[in-house]
């Protein structure tokens, strides 16, 4: 079995992947104390596969990879995101959050065959793109160390004048990076992050991003063409929404698409009950409580039922109502559970989280899903083993 070491683990959505395509984790470290909590609960209840997680505590700054004595296939993580994120500061490397800089460490100590580092698709803006250029050139050059009190921009121009020498010696990376929709791969959630993936130079492994499984015009097809998405869920006509663009879209398809349907809210929590119609049933569900406050605004207006939601998020300061709440046939808004969140993100039906409702929220807001995660793991799985 192929080894990993996970960073920055948070609830565990990218780690969770990567155990499920087959690598086994010699070390998962995170500093955050609830999500620690999350997954020290779920080791202890004996949940496939954190179980066997060998999770560290605390801050990755003060972590010795060295300590580490087996040999690493793969580095994995997301460096915290907030200084990148759409809706946070745009800080970047003025940022004492940025945590690539260890990403970039554990890399050079570790020298692991594969990396897999992902983040949000703010991090491809353009006001960050010399950064953005910054950290891929340290990935591919691990060993060109910063010099003490060296100015980030006089260190690329170093890394710069390395790369183009073209020199073979010393530790080398391929890197390739590409914005991901969570959507394309079968998850209920139009989500999208960049992900930069690396191979050892050594390697000699030829390899690109996954294909996508999935496809809107594949939904749109069995929502208003064959109808056989309404057929599954028994949703009469009546109850079905108008279909608008979407449905004019179908309508000019010449074929069936290849390609799966989008998953969407209504397939990933059609067996649960509506906390807020049904708070009797739902209680019969972990993590799955009607909480009450949601409101539409501008912008903000939920995610409709019968399509992928919108990208969860986290938020600065608590939770963005519209950004996290299912919007129903009828209009009518709420929140979605703790339970409903876990399952657009893919994450195990049995997976129990800790802390308070915006706390869970955040947890999962800030998580890759399980489903990308593996995709993109066993994808790089498949080449180590060939090489």
């Amino acid at each position: 079995m192929m080894r990993s070491v996970e960073l920055f683990v948070g609830a565990g959505g990218l780690g969770i992947g990567i155990s499920k395509a087959g690598f086994k984790p010699v070390a998962v470290m995170d500093w955050d104390r609830w999500a620690c909590d999350t997954l020290r609960e779920n080791k202890e209840r004996g949940l496939e596969p954190v179980r066997d997680w060998p999770l560290h505590e605390g801050d990755v700054r003060q972590f010795d990879f060295r300590s580490i004595v087996e040999t690493v296939d793969l580095v994995t993580g997301g460096p915290p995101c907030q200084p990148f994120s759409m809706g946070g500061r745009h800080r970047a490397f003025l940022d004492s959050r940025d945590m690539f800089p260890q990403a970039i460490r554990a890399v050079r100590e570790l020298q692991p065959r594969a990396f897999i580092f992902e983040n949000v698709k703010g991090l491809t803006r353009s006001s960050f793109a010399n950064y953005l250029e910054y950290i891929r050139l340290q990935l591919e050059h691990p060993d060109v160390v910063a010099k003490l009190g060296e100015e980030w921009l006089d260190h690329l121009a170093r890394l710069e004048d390395h790369h183009t020498r073209g020199r073979t010696q010393g530790l080398r990376y391929r890197v390739i990076m590409r914005v991901l929709n969570a959507a394309n791969y079968g998850v209920p959630q139009r989500r999208e992050r960049v992900f930069l993936v690396g191979f050892r130079s050594d390697t000699q492994v030829e390899w690109h991003f996954p294909a996508p499984t999935h496809s809107r015009d594949a939904l749109l097809w069995s929502q208003w063409r064959d109808e056989t998405y309404w057929d599954l869920h028994r949703v009469a006509e009546k109850h079905r929404p108008d279909g608008g663009a979407g449905k004019a879209r179908a309508m000019g398809l010449s074929q069936k698409p290849e390609a799966l349907s989008w998953r969407t809210v209504r397939d990933a929590i059609a067996d649960l009950p509506d906390p807020e119609l049904q708070p009797a049933r739902a209680h019969d569900f972990h993590d799955h409580r009607f909480q009450p406050g949601a409101r539409s605004y501008p912008g903000h207006t939920g995610s409709p039922l019968d399509e992928p939601a919108k990208t969860l998020k986290a938020g600065v300061h608590g939770v963005p109502g519209g950004e996290n709440m299912l919007r129903r046939p009828d209009g009518s808004i709420r929140y979605f559970t703790v339970r409903e969140s876990a399952r657009l993100q893919t994450f195990p039906d049995n997976m129990i989280f800790h802390g308070s409702w915006t706390e869970t929220m955040r947890q999962l807001g800030n998580a890759v899903p399980c489903e990308l995660g593996r995709v993109v793991a066993i994808g790089v799985r498949d080449k180590l083993l060939l090489s």
